[in-house]
């Protein structure tokens, strides 16, 4: 079972820190649905600092989601260190995890996410600085390289390790790649076969069946998944019971989707008040209808209102619709 440092997960699967999407209230509805484990999204060192009032929100953790890894990125030691000693002193999180994989430019423009990807010698260094003055479990998430000529994911885990890091997520793309193309999920038995820390691999994990391969194939201790489950916590719970039983369990029907959909709004509004919550629920909102007939329609309907009560009424109204269509193809 996938143990990080003294912190055990009932199962693998591992939801990962989605940027502007993992807030409390998508990551309750996330370990309800079964993921052993679940991350926030990151957080900037020098906003913990300077005290942003938005970010400091961010570090917020509801005792039902636990265990949970709390990430922080940062290109400067001290500040990383101090951020951290933060998220060790004053948060309820598990894990704090380091991000080493964020492809956006305005990250890696300021030495942090995946530009640490081309110096094992930083990552030993700042891994070891966080993890010399926190008590919790320290670990990295990173991409397999910058580019395709420099690929370090072997050199830059075993910098970890060396550092005391107590887990890495490897996701098997490039920063250069961002989003696109295959991961390669070699490199992650690679990075396996390198360290007796725990690997969890991440990357092109689209289905359940796909999680097992991944864990089959590499070796890997934990199964990451992320774009997969936007809109799509069922993902995390079947890919929990495949693993667990062999069994797939049935995709959710449209009502059951809405249903939950409304659960993750009114979890926003509590997080965030109406007005911010269904301007922010707008893209999960896409991502819960998305493939059904019919949905660019109820997704521009959905993008011009303000209100809770006229988004669920649209939705619901939606959901009539549609099984209306299907009680007459029976």
């Amino acid at each position: 079972m996938l143990k990080i440092g003294d912190v055990a997960m009932k199962n693998p699967v591992v939801l990962a820190p989605m940027a502007g999407v993992c807030n409390p209230a998508f990551r309750l509805i996330a370990k309800e649905f079964g993921a052993g484990l679940v991350c926030a999204e990151m957080v900037s060192d020098k906003a913990i600092l300077y005290k942003n009032e938005k970010s400091l929100k961010m570090l917020f953790v509801d005792e039902r989601e636990k265990p949970l890894s709390l990430q922080i990125f940062g290109g400067d030691k001290k500040t990383l260190v101090e951020a951290a000693k933060v998220v060790d002193e004053q948060t309820n999180a598990d894990i704090i995890d380091i991000n080493m994989g964020c492809p956006v430019p305005k990250i890696t423009k300021c030495d942090a996410g995946a530009k640490w990807l081309l110096d094992p010698d930083k990552i030993y260094e700042m891994v070891a600085a966080v993890v010399d003055v926190v008590k919790k479990p320290v670990t990295v998430k990173m991409r397999m390289g910058w580019d395709e000529q420099h690929i370090y994911a072997v050199r830059n885990a075993q910098a970890v390790e060396r550092a005391g890091g107590k887990a890495v997520a490897v996701h098997g793309r490039t920063r250069v790649q961002m989003y696109e193309g295959t991961a390669d999920w070699d490199i992650i038995r690679q990075v396996k076969e390198a360290v007796n820390i725990p690997v969890i691999g991440n990357g092109d994990v689209k289905t359940p069946q796909d999680a097992k391969r991944l864990l089959e194939t590499t070796g890997a201790d934990g199964v990451m998944i992320g774009r997969a489950a936007l809109g799509n916590p069922w993902m995390l719970y079947r890919t929990v019971q495949f693993l667990e039983t062999g069994e797939l369990a049935p995709e959710p029907v449209l009502r059951e989707k809405i249903d939950v959909c409304i659960l993750h709004l009114d979890r926003l509004i509590d997080l965030k008040g109406e007005n911010v919550a269904v301007r922010e629920m707008r893209k999960h909102v896409a991502w819960y209808i998305k493939g059904i007939k019919g949905a660019s329609k109820i997704k521009d309907q959905v993008n011009q209102f303000d209100s809770r009560n006229v988004i669920k009424e649209v939705l619901y109204s939606f959901v009539e619709e549609i099984e209306a269509l299907e009680l007459v193809a029976k």
